[in-house]
């Protein structure tokens, strides 16, 4: 284990400072992301140098279009999650304690030798919500950017400004997924808050890192027209005109064994209001 960062210590325990939610956690309790534990009046980051995932992908896969296109990346994840969507498409890692899932030992500094010894330009942190596991991404990154690696994070954006701007530095691209831009939509199905996410996407941007953004169609529940057209406007008033937008396919999953998955002819639409709102490079995943 290894101590966290971003924490203040209270009488009964901590409050973790990571994210949004300030988890208040009590001796030999956990946060909401279950990878962050209480113990002697210390936070501890339960899943560091414990990936329980890796696997060596195409950049297109993060999704990332317009990034080093036609490379591959080591991806890497580890056990955790600030967000509770009903219908994560990767519940069995990111729902779940680091003890619950089967996980390799590699220390950051053999992530990276993984990395060039399989000659990959970039690694991706990647999966779950690698924020949740904040110091293990922070240890990796800076090794690989000292080795001319690329870093890349495929994030909700949950997270605190102190611990993005750390980060900034070091990030070279991140994929953010947009849940709707519907405040209630991220209390009622995600267990989180959008406000956080926009400000730390503008934040990203203006670091000059490269970023895209992903829109999950959930059937009815935030793929009408009005939903996609909203989150076009934003794009388009913040200047993100440019950025990739990857409207991509619900399939149930998780918590959610209906509705079905989203028709294909919602996705075309969905990319046309998008076009028609002024964004430029739009694309459709899962089909």
């Amino acid at each position: 284990m290894k101590e966290a960062r971003f924490y203040t210590t209270l009488e009964d325990g901590v409050e973790c400072r990571l994210c949004p939610h300030h988890c208040r956690i009590r001796e030999g309790g956990r946060g909401l992301c279950r990878s962050r534990e209480c113990q002697d009046g210390k936070l501890y980051a339960l899943s560091y140098g414990r990936p329980c995932a890796l696997a060596i992908d195409p950049v297109e896969k993060k999704p990332l279009y317009h990034f080093l296109p036609g490379t591959q990346c080591l991806s890497l994840s580890c056990t955790g999650c600030n967000l509770s969507c009903r219908w994560c498409q990767n519940s069995d890692i990111s729902q779940v304690a680091p003890e619950e899932a089967d996980n390799y030992r590699l220390s950051p500094e053999e992530v990276v030798d993984l990395c060039l010894r399989r000659g990959l330009p970039s690694i991706a942190y990647t999966y779950t919500e690698p924020l949740t596991w904040w110091e293990y991404l922070s240890d990796i990154a800076v090794l690989a950017r000292g080795k001319g690696l690329k870093n890349i994070l495929v994030s909700a954006g949950f997270v605190e400004k102190k611990p993005l701007q750390e980060l900034l530095p070091l990030l070279d691209a991140a994929n953010i997924d947009i849940k709707a831009l519907d405040d209630g939509f991220y209390h009622r199905y995600c267990g989180a808050a959008l406000a956080p996410v926009l400000e730390n996407i503008l934040e990203m941007k203006a670091a000059g890192v490269h970023v895209e953004i992903t829109n999950l169609l959930v059937t009815s529940l935030n793929d009408s027209e009005q939903q996609v057209d909203a989150l076009c406007r934003w794009m388009v008033d913040n200047g993100l005109q440019d950025v990739p937008l990857h409207l991509s396919r619900y399939f149930p999953r998780y918590k959610m064994s209906e509705p079905g998955p989203t028709p294909k002819a919602t996705l075309l639409r969905a990319r046309q209001t998008a076009l028609d709102a002024g964004v430029k490079n739009v694309y459709l995943g899962n089909v």
